[in-house]
């Protein structure tokens, strides 16, 4: 019987945790390590210089005072007795689409399962109405997790994938889309005089590239993206490669 781990970033107590295990277990057993609250927009940072306190709440089910990418570590080190065969994070509640991924906890612990070679999908859930029902987003994670159980994923590659509320039933494998959306800023002044900055996001509605992951949102469609761990641009490297001599020549001058 196949071992799930799922976690997510939005903290233990979240309604798309709690669905997305349920989900899980009908595949096989499920353990549960999720941060003890809300660690939104934490990427795939860890924590260095303070302890990782951790609480067992019941039989497989650990929080822990830490990122996502600290729960992973934990439960993959220390919790668990073997290593799962799959990483489940989510179902978070809001999208995870374009540049959003290098920000998103729920991303970076699917990333982290990845960097220690276990498959892993991030699931997470567009709710246009604002309403946030996770029944459908759960279904589709039970699906592609028998899928990736069976089929396995490429060495490196995780699964990015955003549900819309309503889906229409279709579902598209997309890149990540270019589009940049993080810059907003509400600018006011706190109780004490001192000037603050409030990061949010603009919506965005129109100018997709035909192929991306918001273009599939948009219209309706569950978008499935495969991201990889390696970041070297080849062809960059190939291009850039001549630099390293006039480097060399410029520093010993």
């Amino acid at each position: 019987m196949p071992h799930i781990l799922v976690t997510n970033d939005d903290g233990i107590a979240a309604a798309g945790l709690r669905a997305l295990a349920e989900a899980m277990r009908a595949l096989g057993s499920v353990s549960i390590v999720a941060p003890n609250g809300e660690r939104s927009a934490t990427a795939q940072s860890i924590t260095l210089r303070q302890p990782i306190a951790c609480e067992r709440l019941a039989d497989g089910e650990w929080a822990v005072e830490g990122t996502p990418a600290d729960a992973v570590i934990v439960a993959l080190n220390r919790l668990l007795t073997a290593p799962p065969d799959l990483v489940v994070s989510g179902i978070n509640r809001g999208g995870n689409l374009g540049e959003n991924i290098f920000y998103s906890g729920t991303v970076g612990a699917a990333a982290e399962a990845t960097i220690h070679g276990i498959p892993a999908l991030a699931i997470s859930l567009v709710a246009r109405d604002g309403e946030y029902r996770y029944e459908e987003a759960a279904a589709v994670a039970r699906q592609l997790a028998e899928l990736v159980l069976r089929e396995g994923l490429p060495e490196g590659v995780l699964l990015n994938v955003n549900v819309p509320l309503p889906w229409n039933g279709r579902v598209r494998f997309t890149r990540q889309s270019h589009r940049i959306t993080r810059n907003l800023l509400q600018e006011g002044t706190d109780p004490r005089g001192r000037r603050y900055f409030w990061l949010h996001e603009q919506k965005a509605t129109d100018g997709f590239e035909p192929d991306t992951d918001y273009a599939a949102v948009q219209a309706g469609a569950v978008s499935v993206t495969p991201l990889q761990i390696e970041r070297t641009h080849t062809l960059s490297l190939n291009h850039l490669s001549h630099w390293a001599r006039w480097l060399e020549d410029s520093l010993r001058r």
